[in-house]
C-alpha cells in the first residue's frame, strides 16, 4: 500500500527576515563597539603595524564572541518564556503519536567499530519504540563499510544474533560494502540508492547514538506534519562519562547546549545546520539534492568532503527544503572521547573538514545562512590560531616597548619633548566586558537549571559548585587546546592530510608517559613565554597568567582529567551530576543480556534492491527547482 503524499505547503515562520536582521545588527553593533574601544586604546601616539595587526585579529575574535553572546541571551529569554524558537508559539509537551503513516529507516553507518557496543545502543533504541506496530513503519539498517576482515566477520555474527533477538520487535537489516568510497556520506548515499525508495524518512544514528522511542516518534510526526521539512536536527547530549574530562564536558552540554541551540535556532529558523547524526531526513529530498561532489585538487583541502553534514544541509536548503533544529526534545544522546588527547584527535579530522568549507563559500545558489555556517565552522578552529597570533603579537609589542627606550625628541630643531600620552581609561572596561560576554551564556544556563530542575544536578549548591569547577577546568585547558587547534590548522594549510579512523569512546586513564609525550612542546613554550615576559616586562607577565599557567600544567591536566577514579569520586560527592544520571530515561537504563554470538553466524539478507540515482551536485552550476515528492515503494513492490 502506498501512502499519498500531502500537498506541499509553506509553514509560517513569523518575522523571519526581521529577526535575522535584528540579530545581525546586534552582533555588528557589539563588534563595532569592541573594535572602537580597542582602537582608542591602541591609537594613542599613532597606530604601529603591530598594533594594527592586533586590532584586526581582535575584531575577528570579538565578533565570534558576540555571536555566541547574543545567541545565549536569546536562547535564555525564549527558554524562560517557554517559546518555540522557530514559530515563537508556546512549547507544548511532546506527544507520542497514536499512528504513523510513513515508513522510516533507522540507519547506523559503522566503520571498524566495537560492534557489541554498537549493538547494545541500537537494541536499546529499537526496544524503546514498542507501542507502535513497528513491523509496518520503522526498520533499522546497520550500514558497514569496515575494512578489517576480522571485524567484518564479527559484525556479521553479532548482527545475526541481534536480528534473532529483535525478530518479534523490529526488523533489522545488515549490509556490508567492500568499498569505503566517500566515507560516511558515501555509505549513506549507497543506502539511498539501493533501498531509499522504500522509505519516506531516515533517522541517521552514529555508532554511539541512543535515542528514546518518544523522541523518534515525535520527529517522525513533525516530518509528516510539514511536507516542506527536509531535515530535522536534535540536540544530542553526551552520556555515560566517567573521567573528569568527559564528565566536565557532559555537564557543560547538559546545562548550556539546549539554551544555546535555542538561540541559534531563533535566527537560523528554517536554514539551520546538520550535525551528521541524531537527525531525521526526508529520503527523497536527500537522494535528489545531497549527492556530494569531490572538491578539485588533492587532500587535505581537495578530494572527498570530510565534514559532509554542513554541506548536505546547505544543499537541501538550496533546493528549497527547510532545515530545522528541534531544541526542546530530550531523549537524544551520544558518547564522546573521554580524555583530551582522543578529543583532540577527533578535532584534527574536523579541522580538515571544516577548512574545506571555505572553498564552498561562493557556491552557486547557496542560502546566505549556509555560507554563515561554513564560515563559523571554519572559525571555530581558525579562532584558536587568531587568538594565538594576538597573544604573540601583543607579547612582541610589549617586549619592544620595554626594551626600546622612548625618544622624546624626534627632530633636531625640537625645543620641547614629545611626552608620551597616557592611554584612555578603557583597558579594564574592555577586559571586563569581554570576560562578561564569554561567561554570560554559562551564567544564564546555570540560572535556567536553578529555576527549572536543580535536583537533577544534585541540588542548588552542588549545581553552582559544579558550574564553577567546569568553568575553571575549561579555562585551564583552553591554552592547550589553542595550541592543538593552531597546529592542526597550520598542518592542513601546509598540505598534511589525516586518516579518518574510528572514534575512541572507551574511557581509559592515560599514563604519564603518553601525557608528557603530547604536551611537552606546549609546556616548553609556556615556560619560555613566562620566563621572558617576567624578566623583561613583569606587568605583562601577570596579564598572561591564564595562558602560561595552563601550558605549564598541560601534562598534569591531561593525565588527571583522564582519571576514571577522579571522575567517579566527583560523582559520588554529587559534583558534575547530570539528568541522565540522576533521573535516567528508560532507554539509558536498559541492560539487555549478552548476545549469544555464534562464530560464523550470517545475518539475513537485506531487502531486494530498488535502485535510484543520486545525482552529484555542483557548486559551480545550479538551476533552482521547486521541491517535490515522489512515489514511495512498499517492500512487496
Amino acid at each position: 500500500m502506498n501512502v499519498a503524499e500531502p500537498e506541499i505547503a509553506r509553514v509560517h515562520v513569523p518575522w523571519r527576515r526581521t529577526r535575522r536582521l535584528v540579530f545581525a545588527l546586534l552582533v555588528a553593533v557589539t563588534t563595532g563597539l569592541g573594535m572602537w574601544t580597542m582602537f582608542r586604546i591602541l591609537h594613542v601616539g599613532g597606530l604601529t603595524p603591530l598594533e594594527f595587526a592586533i586590532l584586526t585579529l581582535f575584531s575577528i575574535t570579538f565578533g565570534w564572541i558576540a555571536i555566541a553572546f547574543w545567541s545565549g541571551i536569546i536562547g535564555f529569554t525564549l527558554t524562560l518564556a517557554g517559546r518555540d524558537p522557530v514559530s515563537l508559539a508556546r512549547v507544548s509537551s511532546p506527544r507520542r503519536p497514536n499512528d504513523v503513516h510513513s515508513r522510516t529507516a533507522l540507519v547506523m553507518p559503522i566503520h571498524n567499530e566495537d560492534v557489541e557496543r554498537v549493538a547494545a545502543g541500537l537494541e536499546a533504541t529499537c526496544r524503546d519504540l514498542s507501542p507502535i506496530p513497528l513491523e509496518h513503519h520503522i526498520e533499522a539498517f546497520v550500514l558497514s563499510d569496515s575494512t578489517d576482515a576480522t571485524i567484518v566477520r564479527h559484525e556479521k555474527a553479532v548482527m545475526a544474533a541481534l536480528q534473532e533477538r529483535l525478530a518479534d520487535h523490529c526488523r533489522l537489516h545488515y549490509r556490508h560494502r567492500d568499498s569505503n568510497a566517500g566515507r560516511k556520506a558515501g555509505n549513506l548515499g549507497d543506502f539511498c540508492q539501493r533501498w531509499g525508495r522504500y522509505y519516506d524518512f531516515m533517522l541517521v544514528l552514529d555508532a554511539d547514538s541512543v535515542m528514546s522511542g518518544d523522541t523518534v516518534l515525535e520527529l517522525i510526526a513533525q516530518m509528516e506534519a510539514n511536507p516542506r521539512l527536509g531535515l530535522l536536527q536534535t540536540v544530542p547530549i553526551p552520556v555515560r562519562q566517567d573521567s573528569l574530562f568527559g564528565r566536565a564536558n557532559q555537564f557543560a552540554a547538559a546545562v548550556y547546549s539546549p539554551m544555546l541551540a535555542t538561540g541559534l535556532s531563533f535566527w537560523q529558523s528554517d536554514a539551520a545546520n546538520y550535525f551528521g547524526h541524531n537527525a531525521i531526513l526526508r529520503v527523497e529530498a536527500f537522494t535528489r539534492h545531497a549527492g556530494l561532489p569531490e572538491l578539485p585538487g588533492r587532500p587535505p583541502l581537495g578530494g572527498d568532503i570530510l565534514s559532509h553534514d554542513f554541506v548536505e544541509a546547505a544543499l537541501l536548503r538550496r533546493a528549497g527544503w527547510e532545515v530545522r533544529m528541534r531544541t526542546d526534545l530530550g531523549g537524544s544522546f551520544e558518547e564522546m572521547p573521554s580524555q583530551i588527547l582522543d578529543y583532540a584527535k577527533r578535532d584534527r579530522r574536523w579541522v580538515q573538514g571544516n577548512l574545506q568549507h571555505l572553498r564552498l563559500l561562493g557556491g552557486r545558489g547557496l542560502h546566505m545562512l549556509s555560507r554563515v555556517h561554513f564560515l563559523c565552522g571554519a572559525l571555530a578552529y581558525l579562532s584558536s590560531l587568531i587568538w594565538l597570533a594576538i597573544l604573540v603579537v601583543s607579547t612582541i609589542d610589549a617586549l619592544m616597548r620595554a626594551l626600546i627606550e622612548p625618544n622624546f625628541f624626534t627632530s633636531n630643531a625640537q625645543l620641547f619633548p614629545d611626552w608620551p600620552i597616557a592611554p584612555p581609561n578603557l583597558i579594564m572596561p574592555l577586559l571586563v566586558g569581554t570576560l562578561a560576554m564569554l561567561l554570560m551564556p554559562k551564567v544564564l544556563g546555570v540560572c535556567l537549571a536553578l529555576r527549572r530542575s536543580p535536583a537533577q544536578y544534585g541540588g542548588r549548591a552542588r549545581l553552582v559548585a559544579s558550574a564553577l569547577l567546569e568553568a575553571i577546568f575549561a579555562m585551564l585547558i583552553a591554552p592547550l587546546m589553542m595550541l592543538f587547534h593552531s597546529r592542526f590548522v597550520i598542518e592542513v594549510l601546509s598540505g598534511r592530510t589525516v586518516t579518518w579512523d574510528p572514534q575512541s569512546r572507551e574511557g581509559r586513564a592515560l599514563p604519564w608517559r603518553e601525557a608528557l609525550r603530547h604536551t611537552w612542546p606546549g609546556t616548553l613554550v609556556g615556560a619560555l613565554w613566562a620566563g621572558i615576559t617576567w624578566w623583561v616586562t613583569p606587568t605583562f607577565f601577570w596579564w598572561l597568567t591564564p595562558v602560561w599557567l595552563g601550558l605549564l600544567l598541560a601534562a598534569p591536566l591531561v593525565r588527571w582529567s583522564s582519571s576514571l577514579s577522579l571522575g567517579r569520586g566527583l560523582r559520588r560527592r554529587g559534583l558534575l551530576l547530570v539528568p541522565s544520571e540522576t533521573s535516567p530515561p528508560p532507554v539509558l537504563c536498559e541492560s539487555p543480556p549478552l548476545l549469544k554470538i555464534f562464530r560464523g553466524g550470517e545475518p539475513s539478507s537485506p531487502p531486494r534492491e530498488r535502485h535510484c540515482d543520486m545525482p552529484t551536485q555542483s557548486f559551480i552550476h545550479y538551476r533552482a527547482e521547486p521541491p517535490t515528492t515522489g512515489k514511495r515503494l512498499t517492500l512487496d513492490e
